[in-house]
């Protein structure tokens, strides 16, 4: 089993930054792939950035490339998704993910945290 707990949430103006983290354990959550997505009322979940615990393996979809970037601390088996240049379409509820390599679905969910851009 893998849990996840999800922190950094907030309100932030447009343009700034936020760093969300990503609390993970569990005896084999290190051999699992990471991701970050987020879902906004009424719309559907949307991935934003993948890992794989060696920090390899990063991907990133148009919407975000450039601005958010995904990082990870196996030390303290944390994931992390530093966001800048914050616009208002950001916001939503960010959840972090695993799963296992080679399968294409996330398996572990956090509970999500809210992530609000005023413009």
């Amino acid at each position: 089993q893998v849990q996840l707990v999800e922190s950094g949430g907030g309100l932030v103006q447009t343009g700034g930054s936020l760093r969300l983290s990503c609390a993970a354990s569990g005896r084999t959550v290190t051999s699992h792939r990471m991701g970050w997505f987020r879902q906004a009322p009424g719309q559907e979940r949307e991935f934003v950035a993948g890992i794989n615990w060696s920090g390899k393996s990063i991907y990133y979809p148009a919407s975000v490339k450039g601005r958010f970037t995904i990082s990870t601390d196996s030390a303290k088996n944390q994931v992390y998704l530093q966001m800048s240049s914050l616009k208002p379409e950001d916001t939503a509820v960010y959840y972090c993910a695993a799963r296992v390599p080679g399968k294409n679905e996330y398996e572990y969910w956090g509970q999500g945290t809210q992530v609000t851009v005023s413009s």
